[in-house]
């Protein structure tokens, strides 16, 4: 099995309002873009439900790794990845972060990955605990896939760089509403159901891209909603991969981007139908095309940007006489999840009392301050941080707040969710392998990443 190796150069772009203008002569930015086509050549396992009982069954479309750079007049530059896939693992990151660093002097604030979580994607199996259990012919396959993933990432980096050329950059946005909070109440506690009454952000943040002579050449955009319309057994991106589909339809020369949002608690309703996923694609991609109506703002200035890492606890993990018990529990999932740990007790002698995860900030001139947040982050953390980092006098950057950027590893509940407690909160902390959970965070979760953010932020601005 291979990943199809053909990458796909998109030359020189430009940023620009409408779509219509181009960088004059006085151009400071330079630009590149690359993608790569990442469907398995064969059928393999997907990711994204347990309950799948079965290996791939075809495709509906390809599905693609893209890589946007930039680079500003002092040389300082950033790679922003997006992908049609269910995750990033830390070792991808990791490996890719040290890659880039060794062939093109990347620095790790200059390399973004945001996966678009499409549950109709190929499993991604990258840690002990995620190959753990699995049959031989399974365990080759999902070995071999992340093996190509990454050197297929390396490259497309490398070929985004090779393409830059000189480009100017501009910033707009409208909205969108299939998404809907997936917390509904109940006498029983919270469950996933449709809730009309739950925090949502419907936010589409765009960056247009043109040609020196005004010609639309790239588009990154985003949106918060899970891309589970689907779950099936054939690869297809979801709402994601067919907004990308429809943009560049209606822009043949166009390369759309998707990033995904703070989405961890928003479904795309309703669902469940291939129709479906093409509708609210085509909704997204309209809010697209809405956003080249307005107003577009030019980016000027140079990027500013740092990594960090945040220091989560978790509450007391379960004793051994506790895991013990739970490990004869009748729920499957329990089950395993207790097997799970009695082992990592037995190789390393402890459970995870906290986990570092990464946290990035870029600020584009003055227009616009991406934050890019790790795992399945909650709405609570974009409409939180939208409204602490924005300007009191509305005349500074917009902010633009992505999750599952760098590391996806786990759920990412804000206080609230956790309190209120749910899937979000506990229950789906027992499925996530690539880095074994003890148990829910600790009640800090929140704010110890919201702090981190204006740490890093902070630090930035006083750069200006």
């Amino acid at each position: 099995m291979n990943i199809r190796n053909h990458l796909v150069l998109v030359g020189c772009f430009v940023f620009v309002a409408q779509g219509r203008g181009g960088a004059d002569d006085g151009a400071t930015w330079k630009a590149g873009v690359a993608r790569a086509v990442v469907t398995p050549s064969e059928s393999m396992w997907m990711a994204g439900y347990a309950s799948r009982d079965r290996p791939s069954e075809g495709a509906v479309h390809d599905l693609y790794i893209k890589a946007l750079a930039l680079e500003d007049e002092t040389d300082n530059r950033l790679v922003i990845i997006t992908s049609d896939l269910i995750s990033v693992p830390r070792p991808i990151r990791d490996q890719l972060e040290q890659s880039c660093l060794e062939n093109y002097g990347l620095p790790a604030e200059s390399l973004l990955i945001n996966c678009s979580h499409t549950h109709c994607g190929p499993e991604i199996r990258t840690t002990r605990w995620s190959l753990d259990g699995l049959p031989a012919e399974r365990l080759e396959t999902a070995t071999r896939y992340v093996d190509q993933l990454q050197k297929a990432l390396l490259k497309l980096v490398g070929d985004a760089l090779a393409d830059l050329s000189p480009a100017g950059v501009s910033y707009c946005r409208a909205r969108c509403g299939f998404a809907m909070n997936r917390r509904t109440p109940s006498l029983t506690g919270f469950r996933n159901f449709p809730n009309p009454n739950g925090p949502v952000d419907h936010d589409v943040p765009v960056l247009q891209v043109a040609t020196p002579e005004g010609k639309l050449r790239a588009l990154l955009f985003g949106y918060a909603c899970h891309n589970t319309t689907l779950s099936f057994y054939q690869f297809c991106g979801d709402y994601a991969g067919f907004a990308q589909e429809y943009i560049e339809e209606a822009h043949p020369d166009v390369t759309a981007l998707f990033m995904q949002g703070c989405g961890g608690d928003q479904n795309p309703y309703p669902r469940r139908t291939l129709e479906l996923a093409r509708q609210h694609g085509r909704t997204l991609a309209n809010a697209v095309e809405t956003a080249l109506l307005t107003e577009a703002q030019d980016v000027e200035g140079t990027l500013r940007m740092a990594y960090g890492m945040a220091e989560l606890d978790y509450q007391t993990p379960p004793s051994r006489t506790q895991l013990i018990e739970k490990s004869n529990s009748k729920d499957k999932y329990d089950r395993i999840h207790a097997e799970r740990l009695l082992k990592q007790l037995e190789e390393e002698g402890q459970l995870l009392t906290r986990y570092a995860c990464p946290i990035q900030v870029i600020m584009f001139g003055s227009t616009v301050t991406l934050v890019a947040l790790p795992g399945e982050t909650v709405v609570d953390y974009s409409l939180r941080l939208k409204s602490e980092l924005s300007s009191f006098e509305g005349d500074g950057p917009d902010i633009w707040v992505a999750g599952y950027s760098n590391d996806v590893f786990a759920y990412i509940p804000s206080r609230r969710v956790l309190l209120e407690g749910g899937y979000e909160a506990e229950r789906a902390m027992r499925n996530m392998t690539t880095v074994l959970q003890p148990g829910p965070f600790a009640p800090s979760v929140e704010e110890r990443i919201i702090s981190r953010v204006h740490e890093l932020h902070d630090g930035l601005a006083w750069e200006e």
